[in-house]
Protein backbone atom coordinates (compact mmCIF):
# COMPACT_ATOMS: atom_id res chain seq x y z
CA UNK A 1 0.00 0.00 0.00
CA UNK A 2 1.16 3.66 -0.98
CA UNK A 3 2.01 5.84 1.62
CA UNK A 4 2.86 9.61 1.04
CA UNK A 5 3.63 11.39 4.38
CA UNK A 6 4.30 15.41 4.12
CA UNK A 7 5.64 17.12 6.80
CA UNK A 8 7.46 20.72 7.19
CA UNK A 9 4.51 23.09 7.38
CA UNK A 10 4.19 26.18 9.64
CA UNK A 11 3.97 29.65 10.01
CA UNK A 12 6.32 32.18 8.08
CA UNK A 13 6.70 35.75 7.63
CA UNK A 14 6.32 36.95 4.60
CA UNK A 15 9.47 36.17 2.39
CA UNK A 16 10.39 33.86 4.23
CA UNK A 17 10.89 30.09 3.46
CA UNK A 18 10.19 26.85 4.13
CA UNK A 19 10.96 23.27 2.83
CA UNK A 20 8.41 20.62 2.55
CA UNK A 21 8.84 16.81 2.60
CA UNK A 22 7.05 13.91 1.35
CA UNK A 23 8.10 10.58 2.25
CA UNK A 24 7.51 8.18 0.19
CA UNK A 25 6.54 4.42 0.60
CA UNK A 26 5.15 1.35 -0.56
CA UNK A 27 6.23 0.99 -4.45
CA UNK A 28 8.40 1.40 -6.54
CA UNK A 29 8.13 5.16 -8.03
CA UNK A 30 10.54 5.04 -10.64
CA UNK A 31 7.98 5.29 -13.46
CA UNK A 32 6.01 7.98 -11.37
CA UNK A 33 5.79 11.38 -11.45
CA UNK A 34 5.12 13.10 -7.47
CA UNK A 35 3.79 16.10 -7.58
CA UNK A 36 2.73 19.31 -5.15
CA UNK A 37 -0.72 20.84 -4.73
CA UNK A 38 -2.45 23.39 -2.53
CA UNK A 39 -5.91 24.40 -1.37
CA UNK A 40 -6.54 27.43 0.48
CA UNK A 41 -9.72 27.82 2.25
CA UNK A 42 -12.67 28.26 0.12
CA UNK A 43 -10.64 27.35 -2.78
CA UNK A 44 -10.11 24.19 -5.60
CA UNK A 45 -7.01 22.53 -5.17
CA UNK A 46 -4.27 23.94 -7.53
CA UNK A 47 -1.50 22.27 -8.77
CA UNK A 48 2.23 23.53 -7.33
CA UNK A 49 5.03 21.75 -8.78
CA UNK A 50 6.02 18.43 -10.01
CA UNK A 51 9.29 16.34 -11.12
CA UNK A 52 9.83 12.69 -12.78
CA UNK A 53 10.86 10.63 -10.20
CA UNK A 54 13.27 8.91 -13.64
CA UNK A 55 14.37 11.86 -15.66
CA UNK A 56 13.86 14.77 -12.54
CA UNK A 57 12.22 16.58 -15.62
CA UNK A 58 10.34 19.72 -13.27
CA UNK A 59 7.12 21.46 -14.00
CA UNK A 60 5.79 24.69 -12.33
CA UNK A 61 2.57 26.60 -11.56
CA UNK A 62 3.42 30.21 -13.01
CA UNK A 63 2.30 31.46 -9.56
CA UNK A 64 5.60 29.98 -8.17
CA UNK A 65 8.11 29.73 -10.80
CA UNK A 66 11.48 31.47 -9.53
CA UNK A 67 10.44 30.87 -6.39
CA UNK A 68 9.80 27.14 -5.23
CA UNK A 69 12.00 24.24 -6.28
CA UNK A 70 11.01 20.92 -6.64
CA UNK A 71 13.39 17.87 -6.03
CA UNK A 72 14.12 14.75 -5.35
CA UNK A 73 16.58 12.63 -2.84
CA UNK A 74 16.41 8.86 -4.34
CA UNK A 75 17.96 7.36 -1.30
CA UNK A 76 15.15 8.71 1.03
CA UNK A 77 12.62 8.12 -0.97
CA UNK A 78 11.40 11.67 -0.41
CA UNK A 79 10.16 14.53 -2.53
CA UNK A 80 10.74 17.72 -1.32
CA UNK A 81 9.47 21.21 -2.19
CA UNK A 82 11.56 24.12 -1.01
CA UNK A 83 9.64 27.19 -0.61
CA UNK A 84 11.21 30.80 -0.92
CA UNK A 85 9.81 34.62 -0.98
CA UNK A 86 6.78 33.63 0.58
CA UNK A 87 3.67 35.37 0.00
CA UNK A 88 0.33 35.46 2.15
CA UNK A 89 -1.16 34.54 -0.92
CA UNK A 90 0.65 31.10 -0.65
CA UNK A 91 -1.20 30.29 2.48
CA UNK A 92 -3.02 26.91 2.53
CA UNK A 93 -2.73 23.18 3.02
CA UNK A 94 -0.33 21.56 0.48
CA UNK A 95 -0.32 18.03 -0.55
CA UNK A 96 2.01 15.64 -2.14
CA UNK A 97 0.59 12.91 -4.75
CA UNK A 98 1.80 10.69 -7.21
CA UNK A 99 0.92 9.01 -10.25
CA UNK A 100 2.28 7.97 -13.44
CA UNK A 101 1.19 10.52 -16.01
CA UNK A 102 2.21 14.25 -14.75
CA UNK A 103 -0.98 16.81 -15.26
CA UNK A 104 -1.64 20.00 -13.44
CA UNK A 105 -5.39 18.39 -12.51
CA UNK A 106 -5.85 16.92 -8.97
CA UNK A 107 -6.74 13.95 -10.05
CA UNK A 108 -3.75 11.94 -8.87
CA UNK A 109 -4.00 8.89 -7.36
CA UNK A 110 -2.17 8.74 -4.63
CA UNK A 111 -2.01 11.31 -2.07
CA UNK A 112 -0.81 12.33 1.58
CA UNK A 113 -2.85 14.15 4.47
CA UNK A 114 -1.37 17.30 3.86
CA UNK A 115 0.74 20.01 5.62
CA UNK A 116 -0.30 23.49 6.69
CA UNK A 117 1.71 26.38 5.47
CA UNK A 118 0.40 29.92 6.42
CA UNK A 119 2.59 32.86 5.85
CA UNK A 120 1.39 36.56 7.56
CA UNK A 121 2.11 39.53 6.49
Amino acid sequence: QVHLVESGGGLVQAGGSLRLSCAASGRTFSDYHMGWFRQAPGKEREFVAAISWSSGNTYYADSVKGRFTISIDNAKNTVYLQMNSLKPEDTAVYSCAADRAVRSSADWRYWGQGTQVTVSS
